[in-house]
């Protein structure tokens, strides 16, 4: 009889995704990207989209 496990090296490891954003989709998408966060409590993750915004904004003027 052969042997088969339900593990396999997938299991432990750890899974990241990276996503990269363009500038102009910073602009138009990260107002509404920081108002979801803070309406669901992730002020960390509202904190991260506003200093980006504000950089771009800085960079632009």
């Amino acid at each position: 009889a052969r042997f088969s496990s339900g593990l396999s090296v997938l299991d432990f490891m750890k899974r990241t995704t990276l996503a990269k954003m363009s500038p102009a989709s910073l602009a138009a998408i990260g107002p509404a990207a920081e108002t979801l966060a803070r309406s669901e409590s992730l002020q960390a993750h509202g904190l991260s989209v506003r200093v980006r915004l504000d950089r771009l904004n800085a960079e632009n003027d």
